[in-house]
């Protein structure tokens, strides 16, 4: 009997689990349109670290996304290890995403067309105020979540288009 009860609480918690990972995906897709209207997003990794370097009280949220084409990339690994670092000392959530792709669609192109670079976005909280967003509140939520069972950078997918 007590074997049957421990598989229910680990089904439970299998099933919390995809949901809050639904939920964050939703939040995160939400954020970053909502972001990309008010012009709060910092798009690319190098615009990122020169963002966090000049005004680090400003990023609200930080998001790396990789895919396997670019696991390998170990400049780019460094770079999300300073990212991440740096967010971790300035207490910014920071999440992963493995569809770059997705990602890119979100945030648009740059003046030339082309997709801009989706490894690393910020969502910036511009002045002495901070930008508060339903959506902003749920990924903090969630972050906070998954600190609390040691997964101190936990990956989000993106619902379905």
């Amino acid at each position: 009997m007590t074997l049957e009860m421990e598989e229910i609480r680990g089904q439970e918690s299998a099933l919390d689990t995809t949901d809050r990972v639904k939920i964050a995906g939703t939040a995160l897709e939400e954020l970053l349109v909502s972001a990309k209207k008010q012009d709060y997003l910092t798009v690319g990794v190098y615009e990122s670290a020169k963002v966090m370097n000049v005004d680090a009280d400003n990023v609200a949220f930080c998001v790396l996304a990789t895919d396997e084409e670019y696991e390998c990339d170990i400049a780019l690994q460094i770079h999300f290890t300073l990212i991440q670092a740096f967010c971790f000392d300035n207490d910014i959530n920071v999440v992963r995403v493995n569809d770059i792709e997705r990602l890119a669609d979100l945030v648009g192109t740059d003046g030339t067309g082309e997709p801009k670079d989706a490894h690393c976005i910020l969502v910036t909280s511009p002045g002495a105020e901070s930008w508060k967003d339903p959506a902003l509140d749920k990924l903090h939520l969630f972050c906070e979540e998954s600190r609390s069972v040691y997964d101190w950078v936990p990956t989000i997918t993106l619902p379905e288009r």
